[in-house]
């Protein structure tokens, strides 16, 4: 993360701080304190964004407890060494199918849940390629600290369609990459992710 925008980082902080205090401590005017930490993260996201303050409190008051990272899940799938991409609605550009980690699933069971729901194939997990941390990639800032997890798969059955998020399915060689998704995943993840099919030996990559 630039400096920049490193006042995102303290405010994630602050309010991850202030979640946590809430969730443990007993004490009246601490949980008073808290609250009051939560609110000034708020204030600083509505004024130095462009999200509106109900938007803000619907993320951020809906999470209770001791604060995580958020856990986001993508499917690496090569044919005929292409990589599969599937186009999203939200932004209209490519990305590797995938999503957010769902309470009751593994890792596998979304990543194979997802690449069915959004791009028509059946997968078989095979390879867990790498743990990314998103703030040490260049995606755009966001009010969440998140972890990207992504793993290998195989395609067993199915065929290319969109989903109820997507639009269109494609794979797609390493010089013919479309414009991506960077919220989602960015050039360099995608390259490095052909590494991985150059050398089927590579060491899995944990930030």
């Amino acid at each position: 993360m630039n400096s920049g925008i490193e006042w995102l980082k303290w405010v994630k902080r602050i309010q991850a701080i202030a979640q946590t205090g809430l969730a443990y401590s007993k004490d009246v005017y601490d949980l008073e304190r808290y609250e009051e930490l939560r609110a000034l993260s708020i204030e600083i996201l509505e004024n130095y964004t462009s999200v509106s303050a109900d938007e803000i409190k619907l993320h951020f008051g809906s999470e209770t407890g001791y604060a995580t990272p958020k856990v986001d899940i993508r499917g690496v799938v090569f044919q005929d060494d292409k990589i599969l991409l599937v186009r999203e609605k939200a932004d209209n550009a490519w990305a590797l199918p995938g999503g957010w980690a769902d309470i009751g699933y593994s890792p596998s069971e979304v990543v194979v849940k997802e690449i069915e729901e959004e791009s028509g194939y059946i997968t078989t997990p095979k390879r867990l390629l790498a743990v990314l941390d998103k703030k040490f990639h260049n995606h755009p800032p966001e009010q969440y600290h998140v972890y990207k997890v992504f793993i290998q798969c195989e395609i067993a059955a199915g065929e290319p369609k969109g989903g109820v998020e997507t639009l269109e399915v494609g794979f797609f060689n390493r010089e013919e990459i479309p414009t991506l998704s960077l919220e989602r995943n960015t050039p360099a993840q995608i390259q490095t992710m052909f590494q991985f099919l150059d050398n089927p030996q590579k060491t899995t990559i944990i930030d």
